[in-house]
């Protein structure tokens, strides 16, 4: 258990402050992340990576010379948002592009994208690379949808080799990718973790038992089986890796990973044996590796990659690198950085209102504080349906977004913005302060929405209806979700196509909604009966199957108090 914190939500900005006091040498701190301490010269290609916190001492361990410039940090086992990556990357630029690399999870994909289109618009040259390490979380015929995992380490050292050496972004995004084709893991668990404040574990795993294929979330295994040896262990993992090998791959790169509460003489067993079982496959282990490197809070399990290595890959494995993680080789000349951070906070502008649009905006503002305070109250019911088939934060994740959206809102109002601006910045809020998945996709819906409304002009019915369209279509092309999928979209695009029709048939815009509403609760029910074919419940399809999807179930619930609302105040 997590046992040493102030607040919980706290945790990670704490810790992540913590590290960057104690590995001043190799890395400073920014907003929402970390970028090297040292100088790294004009023109080199950056390598950007991150993901949730929870998992050191990924991702902020990477970072230094031989390995990345800088790691995004979101809360614990929540992806960062796409404001704060879209920050970090900002300055880690040094003008020969960026390269962002990530584990292959639907809140990080968006986050990751989305801030990846914002910096190309502002004329950076961005490439994106999300690992799909993890054997366990999708077959061989569909390795776009694996997750990432440990072996993200591994292919960040790689990309991260490259860019050390020169190599323009053409070729550190190509060498990247072939190292992520050729790197894979798998798992296995013997006890869940827990968040911090939390009573309880994510998952448990019965006595005598291990979770095979576990994810670095909180996610259990695909299947369990009993505990055996050391011996058989390493046969069970070596084998199921082994099975990928590509033809002609004679020599390997390994990295044997603790998941947070293995003790590192557990791992020197288990790799006295693995080494044993890659002698009798015929293969050559080069500079193996035996640590923790992407950990779980407090899980106890451990993961193993491989790296099928060709002459190309091999030399950037062997390559030296010095970051906090892992020191290798000759050391890299550095001198410490001399520039100054700039990261100015300041008061939003916003633009002129009408006294019309400022009393739209006081009602959004209202709106937000009750969204969060029902989804305050909803946070335990929404983590237990998350828990089932993902790692149980939904509930803390809305609480934590709409809190940040309802005070935003209310400040924006205060300020007199217009309905606009007060909703764009409740939107940035929520995706900035939840982030993960749901922050990202309440971010830019919420964000999309208010592209209807204008700060000169009261709201209408006509754009509340033209926005959650908007809204609609931007999930949509952002998320990659389409009806069916067990996701939010399964409950937005009835309530969207619902609220269309009322209003077209000549229904005011309270009616609309509450029709709207019953719509979306009707839907959100039904994903009971769906597999998820997105996100991190995907690999657990089958534990899903007979619950709805806490993503359908929270918006709903936002619809129907929204419904109250606007039948008081019509």
């Amino acid at each position: 258990m997590t046992t040493i914190f102030d607040a919980p939500e706290d945790f990670a900005s704490a810790a992540l402050a913590g590290f960057c006091a104690i590995h001043g040498r190799h890395v400073r701190l920014v907003k929402g992340g970390v970028v090297r301490s040292t100088e790294v010269p004009k023109g080199k290609v950056s390598v950007v990576v991150g993901g949730g916190s929870g998992h050191y001492p990924a991702f902020a361990g990477y970072v230094g010379p031989g390995l990345a410039d800088a790691a995004v940090a979101g809360d614990v086992f929540a992806s960062p948002s796409t404001a704060a990556v879209a920050r970090v990357c900002r300055h880690a630029d040094q003008g020969g592009g960026i390269l962002l690399g990530f584990g292959n999870y639907a809140g990080d994909v968006l986050n990751f994208g989305v801030a990846a289109e914002q910096l190309r618009a502002e004329g950076i040259d961005v490439r994106v690379l999300p690992v799909t390490d993890d054997i366990a979380s999708s077959p061989a015929d569909a390795v776009a949808k694996r997750r990432g995992i440990a072996g993200t380490v591994i292919v960040f050292k790689i990309a991260g080799a490259a860019a050390e050496a020169g190599l323009p972004i053409d070729e550190v995004e190509r060498i990247a990718r072939h190292a992520n084709s050729r790197t894979g893991s798998f798992g296995v668990a013997f006890k869940g973790c827990t968040l911090p404040g939390a009573a309880a574990p994510l998952f448990t795993v019965p006595n005598g038992k291990m979770a095979l294929g576990l994810g670095i979330h909180g996610e259990s295994g695909i299947r369990e089986e009993d505990i055996t040896s050391a011996s058989d262990l390493a046969k069970r993992l070596v084998r199921s890796l082994v099975a990928e090998r590509p033809a002609g791959a004679k020599r390997v790169a390994a990295l044997l990973n603790g998941l947070g509460s293995t003790k590192y003489e557990e791992l020197f067993v288990l790799w006295h044996a693995i080494a044993l079982q890659l002698k009798s496959e015929g293969l050559e282990v080069i500079e193996p590796e035996a640590g923790e490197f992407v950990t779980s809070l407090d899980m106890q399990g451990c993961s193993l990659s491989f790296l099928w290595l060709d002459d190309e890959l091999e030399a950037y494995w062997r390559a030296p690198s010095d970051a906090p993680v892992l020191r290798r080789g000759a050391v890299i000349a550095a001198n410490p950085t001399t520039d100054v951070l700039n990261e100015p906070e300041g008061q939003p502008v916003y633009l002129a209102a009408s006294a019309a649009s400022k009393a739209s905006g006081v009602c959004i503002a209202n709106m937000m504080q009750r969204l969060a305070a029902m989804l305050k109250d909803a946070e335990k019911d929404l983590g237990r349906i998350d828990a089932i088939a993902g790692d149980g934060d939904h509930g803390q994740g809305m609480s934590r977004g709409s809190a940040a959206a309802a005070a935003a809102a209310s400040a924006a109002a205060a300020a007199g913005a217009g309905a606009a601006s007060v909703l764009a910045a409740a939107g940035d809020a929520w995706a900035d302060r939840a982030g993960g998945t749901s922050g990202a996709i309440w971010g830019l819906l919420l964000q999309s929405w208010s592209s209807s409304f204008k700060d000169d002009e009261s709201v209408t019915t006509e754009a509340v209806v033209l926005g959650a369209r908007l809204a609609l279509n931007s999930v949509i092309r952002l998320g990659g979700a389409s009806i069916g999928d067990k996701t939010l979209v399964d409950a937005l695009m009835p309530f969207v196509e619902t609220l269309e029709d009322r209003v077209a048939s000549g229904k005011s815009l309270a009616e609309a909604w509450r029709d709207a509403a019953h719509a979306a609760t009707l839907a959100a029910d039904a994903t009971s009966s769906l597999a998820p074919k997105l996100g991190r419940a995907r690999p657990l399809a089958e534990r899903s199957i007979g619950h709805p999807d806490p993503g359908a179930v929270s918006l709903a619930m936002c619809a129907r108090t929204t419904a109250v609302l606007l039948r008081e105040v019509s």
